[in-house]
């Protein structure tokens, strides 16, 4: 059959709670925690109200506590994506700063990370910093497992990743701020 004879599947809309995580996350990096209202993250998610506080009963920070662990798993997976099909670490390194680049690109929006954008310039909170510590222990030790995996001793191991981990964060912001991706491609090259 061709194309014009196929039916056409409807694919399956999203739960209600996966939308409100995904439309929070979008516009919590895109505006930051104090940038944005609950009506625009419900509009955007296309959500009623009461599903809001029913799935987040304490509204607004249950919903940046979820959404930002819903960005930091997908930065997980990219990590992961990364590091996996490479000969060595810096070819790890080398595929997940292009792909952070591409999705810079891709985006258009120049973004600032989900994470720091959601718990970190919001409220003055400490189970916000908690959990931005713990997502961002992720990462490292994630990176660290590549590393090890990898053939780099143990110390060099958690040494490189705390290191990649803080070139990533600063190139992150130094790509935001001069809307140039070629800041991220640049990274691997300083470790």
């Amino acid at each position: 059959m061709d194309d014009a004879t196929t039916p056409k599947i409807a694919s399956k809309p999203r739960p209600t709670k996966d939308r409100l995580i995904r439309a929070a996350a979008r516009l919590f990096s895109n505006c930051g925690y104090h940038g944005v209202g609950l009506a625009e993250i419900l509009a955007e998610a296309q959500a009623p109200k009461g599903s809001l506080y029913h799935h987040f009963p304490n509204g607004k920070s249950d919903l940046a506590l979820a959404s930002a662990t819903w960005a930091s798993d997908e930065i997980l997976l990219l990590i992961a994506a990364s590091f996996e099909p490479a000969d060595g670490f810096a070819d790890g390194a080398e595929s997940l700063c292009q792909k952070l680049a591409n999705l810079f690109d891709a985006g258009g929006k120049w973004s600032g990370c989900p994470i720091s954008s959601t718990l970190l310039e919001g409220p003055d909170n400490a189970q916000f910093h908690r959990h931005a510590a713990h997502l961002f222990e992720g990462w490292i030790a994630e990176v660290e497992y590549h590393a090890l995996r990898l053939g780099l001793g143990k110390d060099e191991a958690a040494a490189t990743a705390q290191s990649f981990y803080i070139l990533l964060q600063g190139g992150w912001q130094l790509a935001r701020v001069r809307r140039d991706s070629a800041v991220i491609r640049t990274l691997p090259a300083l470790l």
